[in-house]
């Protein structure tokens, strides 16, 4: 009795630390093949079910929304400032972590011996694939450095298996031409796309399409499939509120396996990979806190007022948070976020079921931060000094493959991939983050979740002023 008047946000922190606990507590005696086989499967067992109900879910709930607006200009009006304020978010969360990552400087921690070596490799690497050097300089040039340069070509090696594959999807973005964003937009089989994750923007606009026919049809004709809709997205609803009844236990197996395969039998090597990573980690990580702490609430009280209460914010939204934090991925929180926008922050329905699912697949906040800190960090620990110019491509880059990303784990690597490659970086060094990409991943999908919920309540605050 008494655990049932208990928060849930409360018994998922639990979960969560629990879980952290337990990793460390395997890692020291042992234990990481028992996590994985007994413990991890029910982790990645919930992660299934919230991206089974995810993906049904944004479509009943966005045609459902839609087929509940008697005018369709009242779309376009809320189409209009929900993506305008997830493009200057982005493009604020960007500018932001390219000032801190040129306040740190993370990259320069490294000793000068360690740079030289890598400013050399780029150099070599440019060589070899036509690049022009960034700045200018030549270090392999100078007679001083000819011992090193002949012993760094005859260690280069072929990219990592895992990186090519993430560099051959950047490389699938780039070719498509200009307009194959927009091409992309369009599904060609529904069914298809409900079935992979990573096209989620194709059934958000088949469900934008459909409900617009809706409305277009007599209401007599349309209430049989509006009624089938709603019906439907209540049911998903009940059955995330059925999952969510476990979400601490399945929070504390998930937590237990992400952190124990990180550390496996050896916590002393994975606290040293941090400590070797560390100035660039917590610089994300200050960068993440600044949107989410400073940067929303702001926006919020400006767009709110006095109405806006940061702790009670804060609170409403805890369990999107900290399900976003165990699983890195926007997408397998937006059950849990729809819930706590309309049941905690009592967004209206029809606000929450349009702005969420679009805010899960484009609104990316946290992974445009981390991609321009990442993309300065890999310059300096190369000894590559970055123009004005380059940060501005960096920011439109960055804020342009936000769009249409997966809302999967890991797949703000591949976008960082586009904007290394745009300003003439090599693509492979994203091997260097790949070992802490996973703890940075949970802290970025937090920030991009948040930055939904925000959207949300400020499009649901004018609408309710242009409907009064």
């Amino acid at each position: 009795m008494v655990l049932s008047r208990i928060p849930l946000h409360w018994k998922i922190i639990a979960g969560l630390v629990l879980g952290v606990v337990w990793s460390m507590f395997s890692a020291s005696y042992g234990l990481a093949e028992f996590t994985a086989n007994w413990i991890n499967p029910f982790g990645v067992i919930f992660i299934r079910l919230l991206k089974l109900i995810a993906i049904p879910l944004v479509l009943f709930s966005i045609v459902t929304g839609v087929a509940s607006l008697s005018d369709a200009r009242k779309l376009g009006r809320m189409g209009g400032r929900t993506i305008g304020m997830y493009l200057l978010t982005t493009a604020v969360a960007v500018s932001i972590g390219l000032l801190l990552a040129n306040l740190f400087k993370p990259g320069e921690r490294l000793p000068d011996s360690e740079r030289l070596k890598n400013r050399i490799q780029y150099e070599l690497w440019a060589q070899n694939t036509g690049v022009n050097i960034q700045d200018g300089e030549c270090l392999s040039c100078a007679p001083e450095n000819a011992a090193l340069v002949q012993a760094l070509q005859a260690e280069q090696t072929e990219t990592d298996a895992a990186v090519s594959a993430k560099i051959e999807a950047a490389q699938k973005l780039k070719e498509g031409g200009p307009l194959q964003m927009l091409v992309d937009f369009v599904p060609e089989n529904i069914i298809g796309a409900m079935g992979n994750m990573s096209q989620m923007l194709q059934v958000i606009v088949f469900a934008l399409l459909f409900g617009l026919a809706l409305i277009s049809i007599p209401p007599a004709t349309a209430k049989p499939a509006i009624d089938f809709f709603a019906s439907a997205n209540e049911a998903f609803l009940k059955l995330v509120e059925m999952v969510m009844r476990r979400a601490p236990l399945f929070i504390f197996a998930l937590t237990a396996g992400v952190f124990s395969q990180m550390a496996g039998d050896d916590l002393g090597a994975l606290l040293e990979l941090f400590m070797g990573l560390g100035v660039y980690m917590s610089t994300v990580v200050v960068g993440l806190i600044v949107v989410l702490a400073g940067i929303y609430p702001l926006i919020l009280r400006g767009v709110l007022g006095r109405s806006f209460s940061y702790k009670k914010f804060f609170a409403d939204l805890a369990p999107a948070q900290f399900l976003a934090f165990s699983s890195s991925s926007s997408a397998a929180t937006l059950p849990v976020t729809l819930e706590c926008v309309t049941d905690n922050m009592k967004v209206s329905r029809s606000v929450a079921d349009f702005v969420l699912p679009i805010g899960a697949t484009m609104n990316m906040n946290g992974t445009s931060l981390y991609q321009a800190v990442a993309t300065v960090f890999l310059a300096q620990m190369h000894g590559i000094d970055l123009n004005a110019g380059q940060y501005a491509l960096i920011t439109v880059t960055a804020t342009l493959a936000s769009v249409g990303s997966a809302a999967i784990p890991s797949a703000g690597l591949v976008m960082l991939v586009m904007v290394l490659s745009s300003i003439g970086l090599n693509p492979a060094w994203i091997a260097i983050l790949f070992p802490v990409d996973r703890i940075l991943d949970m802290s970025r999908t937090v920030v991009n979740v948040t930055g939904d919920a925000a959207v949300a309540q400020m499009v649901d605050h004018w609408e309710k002023e242009a409907e009064s």
